[in-house]
């Protein structure tokens, strides 16, 4: 498959990530094909619902110019599969009760990481006037909004269209937010571990190749910044 310059597929080799991925759009390329033919038209749409939005986020780098790392868009995938597809369709909040723990605590580390980076290119140029420990804690903070705001948007389904999306309700709650607290701090504590160069390893490693592969977006904050500094 040739992919243009902006896509987010630049490896020669299959990687396990790229595996992982293609593997999960073929299952649902292939669920949604037979839930057509049999009928089944509600799973036949969410296997559509998920496969699009499992796209959608290397549709949306490659028109913004962003290169994401396969490991990365690989956990995208899986999340996006996990929670609507197998957790829905086959029941999985059901069957096995750690499934929502599980979703939960990678998605807070995975938002933990994009807080980092936005707020590290937000920074960059005046890195060294931000200390590291200031933007993981920013980062920190947003990873636990958005879990916040997930919180609230299952009480408001649950109280409007009448749904058990919070199941016990506030032991459900609480966990959830004390579980995207952890996930948040592991995903914030990676990318101080990046900026301290503690690791290139594991989650830090993610980050260095994001901003490896993306270096112009901080370098031209870093133009202008030194523009600004230097006015002819």
């Amino acid at each position: 498959m040739t992919y243009t310059r902006d896509m987010t597929f630049r490896r020669p080799r299959f990687s396990i990530y790229q595996i992982v991925i293609y593997v999960i759009w073929a299952i649902l390329a292939v669920e949604l094909v037979i839930a057509l033919v049999d009928g089944r038209y509600s799973l036949s749409f969410i296997a559509l619902a998920t496969l699009a939005l499992s796209v959608a986020p290397m549709v949306a780098a490659s028109r913004l110019g962003i290169r994401l790392p396969l490991s990365f868009l690989a956990g995208i995938v899986f999340f996006i599969f996990g929670t609507l597809y197998l957790g829905e369709v086959f029941d999985f909040y059901e069957r096995y009760w750690w499934w929502d723990v599980l979703m939960h605590f990678g998605s807070a580390m995975g938002f933990g990481l994009v807080g980092f980076v936005i707020v590290f290119l937000l920074f960059e140029g005046e890195r060294y006037r931000a200390p590291h420990a200031a933007l993981a804690f920013i980062a920190f903070c947003i990873s636990i909004t958005i879990g916040a705001l997930w919180e609230i948007f299952e009480f408001a389904m649950d109280q409007i269209f009448g749904l058990n999306m919070q199941k016990s309700g506030l032991p459900d709650t609480m966990g959830d937010l004390i579980v995207d607290t952890i996930g948040a701090a592991i995903g914030a504590g990676a990318g101080y571990a990046y900026l301290e160069g503690r690791s290139r390893r594991g989650l830090p490693g993610v980050v260095a190749e994001f901003i490896a592969q993306n270096r112009r977006l901080f370098q031209r904050r870093l133009g202008r910044h030194a523009g600004r500094r230097n006015p002819r």
